[in-house]
């Protein structure tokens, strides 16, 4: 396989870093972008965090990208509007922003991670003001609801991939855009609740598993890369559920 140029965003911590790993020792060049620790260091909970990311990926890849993956989240519980500012707001300013980078690379894909909490219970509301570009509205939207504010976001990204992957500016362009839903996966931003069993009784609720164990990193990496570099571009619109089960015990008749 040719070695391609792949921009990852949460590319410093948990599934974004153990993908960034994966990408560079098969030897694509990766452009991470994260708060810090980055060849990008933005904020996506930002509007002049999103125009940055877009400008220093112009810099690094002028010639274009054959890969973005959208990983860049946040479960801050006390924060509801940071949640939806950089779940949804700027993971599709990602995806949207680099889509003319992506239209320069070869046989180009995009990925954006969104989660099983999508499938559970989310605030009606909140999920409209998103998906209406609302941002302020969403954001209020979502300091009113307080709960299911993070599957509310998720449940919004998932919903603007299954539309805009077969728009003409995206499936018709020859952009082949999916997503990943995680389950439980051990990263930092999950640590507080394996920490305690209190935390490991809400884990084994929200995402009860058909496997011995919650993922790792690497589990939901080895997904990415297969997507990102994908050679068919036949596979669009699709939400590939990696939890150990979840979805499927959740779902046993639906398909």
């Amino acid at each position: 396989m040719a070695k391609r140029t792949i921009l990852v965003t949460g590319s410093a911590s948990g599934i974004g870093a153990g993908t960034v790993a994966r990408l560079r020792t098969a030897g694509h060049r990766v452009i991470g972008a994260d708060l810090r620790d980055a060849e990008i260091e933005a904020d996506l909970g930002t509007p002049a965090g999103r125009t940055s990311l877009l400008e220093q990926a112009q810099r690094l890849a002028p010639d274009g990208l054959d890969g973005v993956i959208a990983g860049a989240g946040t479960a801050k519980i006390d924060d509801p509007a940071l949640i939806v500012a950089v779940n949804y707001f700027g993971a599709v300013a990602t995806l949207e922003g680099l889509r003319p980078l992506l239209l320069r690379g070869t046989r180009p894909r995009a990925v954006a991670i969104a989660s099983t909490a999508a499938l559970q219970h989310v605030r009606a509301d909140v999920v409209l003001a998103c998906l209406t570009g609302d941002e302020a509205d969403a954001k209020a939207k979502a300091v009113a609801a307080q709960d299911d504010v993070y599957a509310s976001s998720k449940n919004a990204l998932a919903l603007w991939l299954r539309r805009a992957a077969v728009s003409a500016a995206w499936g018709g362009a020859g952009i082949a855009l999916n997503g990943v839903g995680p389950g439980g996966v051990k990263t930092a931003m999950t640590a507080p609740l394996f920490a305690t069993e209190e935390g490991r009784a809400i884990m084994r609720a929200s995402t009860p598993l058909a496997v011995a164990d919650h993922g790792d990193p690497e589990d939901l990496a080895e997904v990415l890369d297969f997507l990102v570099n994908l050679h068919t571009g036949y596979l669009i619109g699709q939400i590939v559920f990696v939890d150990g089960g979840t979805d499927a015990i959740f779902r046993p008749d639906s398909i």
